[in-house]
């Protein structure tokens, strides 16, 4: 009995999964968007889910397919997605016309920690608690975080040197493993900047913060299940209750979030740091303060599009561990991955790695590294914009259609075609930045595009590493001020020489949605005299 059960129900998804692969093709041939034919139950995406090829470089592939189309379609399993390819199309959605796409698809459930985040709310209860976040982000508020960025960085640079010394009385070199010692300066950036905690990864190298942070990115092929169930079937997921971060590790970073607020509001104790920002916004006393002239951190920072409506909501504890939560997962795997990938090209171009170096050198020789004059750092800037547009972690900007929108034609003397309430779009972001349309020779790795001579050549809405609109990446600054101020210590002190195991054909590795190269990242740096 039990086998025939398990017969119907596999009969009856297989059977689902073709009418809905044939019913999809015949649609998007009546509304004349353009596609490439997918696979029944898999559609677009055999490759990616079955771990044999990036997400980006499926994504990239159908982009570059239709070079003359303003969007076209990408089927993920069983739902069609309409990826935006022109600039002034992302505009008009991400921006103008931002009230019609207000929310993110639902990759996460909302009675999970993830999705009770800023990045995962909807409708006014995102939009509350944006307005009520974003005093937190402001220039003023990163110039108290700073001086915690420099410690950290200085952590980095004593253990390297601990290394090249240790190799020198050996007479030999060593190789350093750049995503491990990455990831620990961005879990001890975290520790400082959002928990209050000091935290040295590189001497107690399995601290339980650390471990934390490895942990929840080794998806398991259960949240794998969880994430594509939300994606494909939400009802169902929605009715199961399923959650995708769990155990110790949420439960460990809630007790930090939980006794650090109530130690400090039971003994008065203030610190620059997430967790009191947050306890101010709860109260509603975070105010932001006037952003000036001085307040230039980078050509890639974006600005706050959201003005308060009304009363402040009263959040719930709950509601403000899960947006600790999301700081620690954005400051520990996002924006160490792009620090990686550019260390590893700093190592395949020499040229531009010692251009950086003289810079820095004449900037530390008349300057020191404040919020206020880390905008003096041009060429540092270009090469930070020029790893952003190569290598975003942002990959796409997708959005829910919430109310009925018509897109204009996808080419000339095509039909407009009409999204409904639940329809997905995915704003390019990763082929926009690699089309030789906005950027000459896109896998080649120039600052130079990004100098003050060249960078007005670029064109709106086609660099994007932070999204665009009123829901673009609220912490650019910190993120951008942690890459800086690493950089600029590691540079100063040491050359990055590439390796026999330093990959010169760079593949990423086919495996979720993180920016990692396929081989890692293995460089040795030798201290400057």
């Amino acid at each position: 009995m039990l086998v025939e059960i398990v017969i119907f129900l596999l009969t009856f998804v297989l059977a689902y999964f073709y009418y809905t692969y044939y019913r999809i093709h015949k649609f998007l041939r009546q509304k004349g968007v353009k596609f490439i034919p997918g696979l029944p139950v898999y559609g677009n995406a055999l490759e990616s889910m079955n771990n044999r090829k990036h997400v980006i470089d499926e994504i990239v592939e159908i982009y570059n397919a239709f070079p003359n189309e303003r969007y076209v379609a990408y089927i993920e399993a069983s739902t069609p997605i309409i990826l935006i390819r022109d600039p002034e199309l992302i505009k008009a959605i991400t921006v103008k016309n931002f009230d019609y796409f207000v929310d993110h698809r639902q990759f996460f459930p909302e009675v999970d920690i993830f999705g009770m985040s800023v990045f995962g709310m909807k409708g006014d209860r995102w939009r509350d608690m944006r307005t009520t976040l974003s005093p937190a982000f402001t220039g003023s508020k990163m110039r108290l975080m700073l001086p915690s960025l420099v410690e950290v960085a200085g952590y980095t640079v004593d253990y390297l040197k601990g290394k090249v010394n240790l190799m020198i009385l050996e007479h030999a070199g060593e190789e350093i493993n750049v995503d491990d010692l990455i990831r620990r300066y961005t879990n001890d950036v975290i520790a400082s900047v959002a928990f209050g905690l000091q935290v040295n990864s590189y001497k107690d190298k399995d601290n339980e913060f650390f471990r934390v942070g490895r942990d929840l990115f080794k998806f398991t092929y259960w949240q794998y299940c969880v994430m594509f169930l939300y994606a494909q079937a939400p009802f169902i997921a929605k009715m199961l209750r399923l959650k995708m971060f769990t155990g110790k590790g949420v439960t460990f970073l809630r007790e930090i979030v939980v006794s650090t607020m109530e130690y400090r509001e039971k003994n008065n104790v203030e610190r620059p740091d997430m967790i009191q920002l947050l306890m101010e916004a709860s109260k509603g006393t975070l105010k932001a303060s006037q952003v000036n002239n001085e307040d230039n951190v980078g050509f890639a920072a974006v600005e706050e599009e959201l003005k308060p409506q009304g009363q402040t909501r009263k959040w719930e504890m709950d509601d403000l561990v899960a947006q600790v939560f999301l700081f620690f997962t954005a400051g520990f795997e996002t924006t160490a991955s792009s620090l990686v990938l550019c260390i590893h090209e700093l190592a395949l171009n020499v040229e531009i790695q010692e251009k950086l170096y003289e810079e820095i050198k004449i900037f530390k020789n008349t300057n020191d590294l404040t919020y206020e004059s880390i905008g003096k750092l041009k060429y540092l800037d270009c090469v930070l914009n020029e790893t952003l547009r190569k290598w975003s972690a942002a990959i796409i900007m997708d959005r829910e259609c919430i109310k009925p929108y018509e897109l204009p034609p996808p080419h000339e003397g095509g039909k407009p075609y009409r999204l409904n309430p639940g329809d997905l779009v995915y704003n390019m972001v990763n082929a926009i930045h690699l089309d030789s349309k906005y950027y000459p020779e896109p896998m080649k790795f120039n600052p130079e595009r990004f100098s003050d001579e060249n960078k007005h050549n670029i064109a709106p809405f086609t660099f994007m590493p932070f999204g665009m609109g009123p829901r673009n990446c609220i912490g650019s600054r910190l993120a951008l001020m942690e890459f800086k101020v690493l950089l600029f210590n590691l540079i100063l002190n040491f050359k990055i020489v590439k390796t026999e195991n330093t990959s010169t054909t760079l593949r990423l590795k086919p495996e979720g949605f993180l920016i990692k190269m396929d081989k890692g990242t293995f460089v040795k740096f030798e201290q400057r005299q």
